[in-house]
């Protein structure tokens, strides 16, 4: 059987573990490689410290993070506010996407309060969509991957977008049972309990996720905790139908059946 791969990608430390970790730790128990990689470096995550020290303090965690999810870390690339949609970022993108070989990318939501976010999400599908064109000149070179990819968009950071519009999810994981495990990866972000904290009036930085875990789960009308996606179009990643977090996660992950409806709608109007 073909090796199966999950390949998580957000903008900033912290991120994955905020809204997509506990995804991340069912498909390892299902049996799948991990991998995680934050674009940004976390280079303004800061109040008190430069430039270079809050880069090494976040990088270090981020990777304590991985660890602990169980996950192979992958260094990020740019600077944080320094993420735009642009050749040399996607070209940098592409070639860790061909190293990684993933089935399954989890990534961010397209729609977001932060302009980082938002790229990033735009970045990876770039990067996951070029994996397999011989002409197109990843950096550093790699050899082309053509296997199938399926992509999933997690909900953005709030649950809304930047008009304030709640943004519903296609699918809804479980993560009751993985939630320990999420907490204990977001907590390996010490810097960002700091500084969130101090410049967004966090209460806890540690309840604010389990907050939104919980209300995803209300969302769901079934799960006490969950995570939501949204599936990416198929054209130029995958067959049709193919849907391998539903396959992996079985009686974990519930389809909305009100989500699916509404797609059907919008293509008959």
């Amino acid at each position: 059987m073909a090796k199966r791969v999950a390949f998580a990608v957000a903008a900033h430390p912290d991120d994955i573990e905020f809204m997509m970790a506990g995804t991340l730790l069912l498909l390892g128990e299902a049996g799948y490689e991990l991998h995680t990689m934050n674009i940004c470096n976390g280079s303004c995550g800061t109040a008190l410290e430069d430039h270079d020290a809050i880069i090494a303090r976040r990088t270090n965690e981020a990777r304590d993070a991985a660890h602990t999810l169980g996950a192979v870390f992958h260094e990020p690339l740019v600077d944080d506010l320094d993420l735009f949609y642009e050749r040399r970022t996607v070209d940098r993108m592409v070639s860790v996407v061909r190293d990684v070989q993933p089935s399954i990318m989890l990534l961010s939501s397209p729609q977001d309060y932060m302009e980082d976010h938002t790229n990033a999400c735009r970045v990876a599908v770039t990067g996951a969509f070029c994996r397999g064109m011989r002409n197109y000149p990843a950096d550093p070179p790699r050899p082309v991957y053509i296997g199938a990819v399926t992509l999933y968009h997690a909900l953005p950071w709030g649950l809304r977008d930047s008009l304030r519009n709640t943004v519903t999810a296609g699918q809804y994981a479980d993560i009751t049972q993985t939630l320990v495990r999420k907490r204990a990866a977001l907590a390996c972000h010490k810097s960002q309990k700091e500084w969130l904290d101090a410049s967004q009036g966090l209460d806890s930085y540690l309840t604010t996720m389990e907050d939104m875990a919980r209300e995803v789960g209300r969302l769901s009308g079934r799960f006490d905790y969950a995570e939501g996606w949204r599936r990416h179009l198929h054209l130029g990643f995958c067959a049709e139908n193919a849907d391998p977090l539903a396959d992996a996660l079985g009686d974990k992950l519930i389809v909305s059946e009100a989500y699916e409806r509404a797609l059907l709608d919008n293509a008959a109007k």
